[in-house]
């Protein structure tokens, strides 16, 4: 039987005890409010629903990881990077990311960034734990991604592009300039063709809460909101647009394929 959380307290059960079917399914319930996110984060947790369901908490296995020192820039891609006509921020426009995140796509009937979910995120990107990568032709934008950073680690929520390999890009000069700079991880939750091809694969769920673990061990439980500790991003989001000339595998970030 799925768990169903009170409001309070802030307390998820093992990972270990998610369903197999649907796989990752772990618990309904409790709220998204930022200690209730900081903490699924925290211990490899994420929240997925649609309108109408109820809020369900998610930890699958296996855990589609991105290292950022393993980005694949293939050489199609290399020269959108240096000669695309991109710029790439960090943290500008928090909220046209997650709006444009949020559009449905061609191939979907809606989207699972509900309204509530978008306020939750805006929330914490207030706190200054939720960040956002964009990517920008002239004043346009493009493309993008948005998350959570925690440390060493960020975790990916969603990606959009309106220009071809627009999210390509905005991933890829994260990820070098993590590991340019100390950061050790993207998580990218579940397997898709399209992050695989940027170089992320599957570990197992066991493998991924041993490095939170490591990497996050100094983190409080953020049991309520008035009590939110939480460490800030090794790296600079203000850098990322250096990235982009960046030569693969000059810092360990990435490495250039035909």
């Amino acid at each position: 039987m799925l768990p169903w959380l009170p409001a309070h307290p802030v307390r998820f059960p093992p990972v270990e005890s998610a369903l197999d079917d649907p796989g990752g399914l772990l618990a309904a319930g409790g709220e998204l409010s930022p200690a209730w996110l900081l903490s699924a984060y925290r211990h490899g947790i994420f929240p997925w629903y649609s309108e109408g369901q109820p809020l369900l908490w998610w930890s699958p296995d296996p855990r589609m990881v991105l290292f950022p020192d393993e980005v694949r820039v293939r050489r199609s891609l290399a020269k959108r990077l240096r000669n695309g006509g991109f710029t790439v921020t960090g943290d500008r426009a928090f909220e046209a990311v997650i709006h444009a995140c949020a559009a449905p796509r061609d191939d979907e009937p809606g989207t699972w960034i509900t309204d509530e979910m978008a306020a939750a995120y805006r929330r914490l990107h207030a706190l200054g734990a939720a960040h956002s990568v964009e990517v920008w032709q002239g004043e346009t934008l493009v493309g993008g991604l948005y998350g959570i950073a925690l440390g060493p680690v960020f975790f990916g929520e969603s990606m959009f592009s309106r220009a071809p390999d627009a999210s390509k890009v905005a991933l890829a000069c994260l990820a070098r300039t993590m590991a340019a700079e100390g950061g050790r991880l993207i998580d990218c939750q579940m397997h898709t063709a399209h992050l695989a091809s940027l170089g992320a694969r599957d570990i197992a769920r066991e493998t991924f809460i041993d490095y939170l673990d490591e990497w996050l061990d100094d983190m409080p439980e953020p049991r309520h909101d008035t009590e939110l500790v939480f460490p800030p991003p090794a790296w600079s989001f203000e850098r990322l647009d250096a990235a982009r000339q960046m030569p693969p595998g000059a810092t360990g970030g990435g490495r250039l394929e035909q």
